[in-house]
């Protein structure tokens, strides 16, 4: 018999990068590994029972649950989500956008917008470089491209920007179930047991990845993501909530976030 029996009668949906894994490697049934867009869109349309998905996608709907708890997080340089640019940040014009994760998307217009009062064009990743004097990357590809990155390229980890602006972590991605799934509190007392069966067996984790070595994967879980969703990470998400607004990237909201 399963460990997991209240998330054994899903449908579950997980990003593919390293940073998902200790929050789901140690489940042993099925998983749909999906692109962020795609999760944030499968589970909209009901065919996802809970997905760690991008914060976005709960933020402009609020029709979800939020697992207490558990979170892809940042308190400080993350490494994989960035900005990749040449010269000075305030003469970027044009900016190219990883259309994977729209919760990085508006991470950096927002950054761009609040802190440094930029507001380039931004342009889809699959329009010719040329036209872009900036880059937005994120996950593996934007660990693949710090290998080979031209010279003198500069990066702002938004992560890290985000830290030195608000003193606060940011949260990446969160599990978020529907609304009308039965027993969600057993649901997510799961997925955080999951969340600590993973943290414990990183060695494992880190022995079977196959995209980076040993070193970098142990220092990329240990040392710049996070996992914890608390006190902090909360009052991060309700200021890029709030900002997210004032820039008219979401409908103004007032009802509070439901986390279980």
């Amino acid at each position: 018999m399963s460990s997991y029996p209240a998330l054994d009668r899903l449908r579950i949906g997980c990003v593919q990068y390293l940073n998902a894994r200790p929050l789901i490697d140690r489940y042993p049934g099925p998983v749909s590994f999906e692109h962020p867009s795609t999760l944030a869109r499968d589970i909209a349309a009901c065919q996802l029972d809970a997905a760690l998905v991008p914060v976005f996608e709960a933020l402009r709907s609020n029709d979800y649950l939020l697992v207490d708890g558990a979170a892809i997080a940042g308190d400080g340089p993350v490494y994989s989500v960035f900005l990749a640019y040449q010269g000075a940040l305030g003469g970027i014009r044009t900016v190219s956008l990883d259309p994977a994760s729209l919760t990085s998307v508006h991470l950096l217009q927002v950054l761009l917008a609040e802190f440094h009062g930029l507001r380039p064009r931004f342009v889809p990743d699959q329009e010719p470089a040329t036209l872009a004097d900036a880059r937005l990357l994120i996950g593996n590809q934007a660990i693949a491209f710090r290998e080979q990155a031209p010279a003198g390229t500069q990066f702002l980890d938004l992560s890290a920007e985000w830290k030195r602006c608000t003193n606060l972590p940011f949260v990446f991605a969160l599990w978020l179930l529907r609304a009308d799934l039965a027993e969600p509190s057993s649901v997510a007392k799961e997925f955080r047991v999951l969340k600590c069966e993973g943290l414990s067996h990183l060695d494992d984790i880190v022995a079977s990845e196959h995209l980076h070595s040993a070193t970098f994967a142990r220092k990329y879980l240990t040392e710049y993501i996070r996992f914890n969703f608390g006190d902090r990470e909360k009052a991060g998400l309700q200021l890029f909530r709030t900002l997210l607004h004032k820039y008219d990237f979401i409908s103004e909201d007032q009802t509070p976030l439901r986390f279980v």
